[in-house]
């Protein structure tokens, strides 16, 4: 069983891991960016996959932290990971969607 606590872990560890979720968070926008671009880039498109990002990530984001503060308490890096982690698949998702309903299946 592992004992360490959070002041065990290095601080450059939690600075990669922070850079890293805010990297995905980013690629989870973009992708909602992208495929309200492909949808005709209506100022109506953008808005709505803006509001689905964040709403997405206020569900996920709530949902993994409960989850965090439950199961790994002394370690938020790893939370914040697997908040970005979820934010690009969804993303990436949303950006693909558009392409699928050009192609008819």
């Amino acid at each position: 069983m592992d004992s360490r606590s959070a002041s065990d872990v290095p601080s450059s560890t939690r600075r990669v891991s922070g850079w890293v979720g805010g990297l995905l968070l980013v690629v989870g926008l973009l992708g909602h960016l992208y495929a309200a671009h492909a949808m005709g880039g209506s100022r109506v498109a953008y808005t709505h996959h803006v509001f689905g990002f964040f709403l997405i990530l206020v569900v996920t984001g709530g949902t993994i932290a409960a989850l965090g503060w439950r199961f790994w308490r002394s370690r938020p890096e790893v939370t914040t990971v697997t908040v970005g982690v979820v934010q690009a698949l969804l993303g990436l998702a949303v950006a693909v969607q558009p392409f699928r309903a050009a192609g008819g299946g």
